[in-house]
């Protein structure tokens, strides 16, 4: 990758946000998934920064990402044989893998864990980002703490007004966080569900075991509560209807059974597309919460393949909501 595969003014937005990162400040990208908020991975001054904007707790461990698979020896203690057949599948892609942490990367990063989340993006800005860095590049999500997730430069600086520098790189084209993934010595274990699948993932290494909740948060997004909007927010249901008022309401659409019921339609897909569901799902959040409505509603998916990753987000961002409705 060089200038030429960049306009003038994108390039200089990577060199510009580049030459922040290697001076310890914080910068949002964009990444194939979501927009990050990246600092220099083995700088923990740097990466302490990223935890103060997003008001992230410290036990919160975040993603290091990379630009080559030569950076692996950078970050990891030692490399198994199975992360390469994984990187040649699905890097540069929306996988991330947990290993055994190299020591160079400060304890802030991995919330004290021996072990780190690596992946390499797809995004073309992201990979020179973090290319012309010379570094790998740690980053959550660059959004507060427990929000909804950005998927354009717009939602990045509705929540960070006065942020170093924001590479605007247009709207994401995944638009849900990877699939993170850890392995064992049995095959792999999955701790977030992405748009890369179970089922893809078993046709290279075996599938093991879901991972058990326990008091270390081995990855990003595996609290209950997530992903939520500043407004009240179901999963629609017939309970969900008697409780709330549709014409004060906005829905979020997948099957378009339910728009004429309610104020406020934002629809995911026209024709019950997963994978066009889940790059619209966090945008049309985005776009309800400014929105004049009430509540929010969105529509259950079937739980098969990336499915599962939009069920896994929806019951994460309503999860404070649904709560409150219990006796």
């Amino acid at each position: 990758m060089n200038q030429k595969n960049f306009t003038d003014q994108i390039f200089n937005q990577i060199i510009a946000a580049a030459k922040i990162i290697r001076a310890g400040g914080v910068v949002a990208f964009p990444t194939e998934t979501v927009y990050g908020l990246g600092a220099d991975a083995f700088n923990p001054n740097a990466v302490e920064k990223i935890f103060e904007l997003k008001q992230r707790p410290t036990f919160d461990p975040l993603i290091v990402h990379i630009c080559s698979t030569a950076q692996l020896n950078l970050v990891c203690k030692e490399t198994d044989e199975r992360l390469f057949l994984l990187a040649e599948k699905f890097w540069p892609g929306p996988l991330t893998i947990v290993v055994n942490k190299n020591k160079n990367v400060p304890d802030i990063v991995t919330s004290g864990l021996k072990t780190v989340g690596i992946r390499y993006p797809s995004h073309p800005i992201a990979a020179e980002l973090i290319k012309q860095a010379n570094t790998p590049i740690a980053a959550p999500s660059a959004n507060k703490f427990g929000r909804v997730s950005p998927t354009s430069a717009d939602h990045v600086r509705k929540y960070f007004p006065k942020l170093d520098y924001i590479i605007d790189g247009g709207k994401s084209s995944v638009g849900i966080e990877s699939t993170i993934i850890k392995l064992n010595p049995e095959g792999f274990e999955i701790l977030r569900h992405g748009i890369v699948t179970r089922e893809e993932i078993e046709k290279i290494i075996p599938y093991s075991a879901e991972a058990k909740f326990n008091l270390n948060i081995a990855a990003p997004g595996m609290m209950k509560s997530h992903y939520s909007p500043a407004k009240q927010f179901y999963i629609l249901s017939d309970k969900i209807l008697k409780k709330i008022n549709p014409k004060e309401s906005g829905l979020i659409s997948f099957t378009g059974l339910y728009d004429s019921d309610f104020k406020l339609v934002v629809k995911l897909t026209e024709n019950k597309n997963l994978r066009e569901a889940a790059v619209n799902l966090f945008s049309a959040i985005h776009t309800l919460e400014e929105s004049d409505i009430n509540f929010i509603v969105a529509e259950p998916v079937p739980e098969e393949g990336i499915g599962i990753a939009i069920m896994d987000r929806l019951r994460k961002a309503t999860y404070n909501s649904m709560r409150s409705l219990e006796p």
